[in-house]
């Protein structure tokens, strides 16, 4: 499966994107879209500057990478708005959340409505509670749930 557009346009209204480095709320830097790896071979850092065109071709290398890891990960089938709910968790957290989650856990025995309950509980970013993270599990669990 793929992302589709309302799935994209989730990811990029949470992310927003910045064309310029900065320090996320834990301090890591990031640039574009919610860009944490290298550019071009190069480590996100102060003063690094990208292009529109450079942020979007990074969201859509992201997208590939985490879409790839849901694919593998979950042994259930989906719906167009489940994929696109955890590909956008996994692009915000990275696949090693995911892998080791409650909520894929319970999505692996069929427990749509369980693994739905899950997404509120991963609102938080350096141990306390971010109103963003709040409104972005909500709205994955909103696309998830059918």
């Amino acid at each position: 499966m793929q992302t589709s557009e309302k799935g994209i346009a989730l990811i990029k209204q949470f992310e927003g994107c910045r064309l310029t480095a900065y320090q996320d709320s834990v301090g890591v830097w990031t640039i574009g879209y919610g860009w944490t790896n290298t550019v071009d071979g190069k480590p996100v850092k102060a003063g690094m500057t990208i292009s529109q065109d450079v942020a979007e071709r990074l969201l859509k290398t992201g997208l590939v990478s985490y879409e790839n890891d849901v694919s593998k990960l979950v042994k259930v089938k989906l719906t167009q708005g489940q994929f696109d709910a955890l590909v956008s968790f996994t692009y915000n957290l990275g696949a090693r959340p995911l892998s080791t989650s409650t909520l894929l856990k319970k999505l692996n025995t069929g427990d749509y409505r369980g693994a739905a309950d899950e997404f509120p509980r991963w609102n938080k970013a350096g141990g306390k509670a971010l109103a963003g993270l709040t409104r972005r599990r909500e709205a994955e669990r909103s696309l998830f749930l059918p």
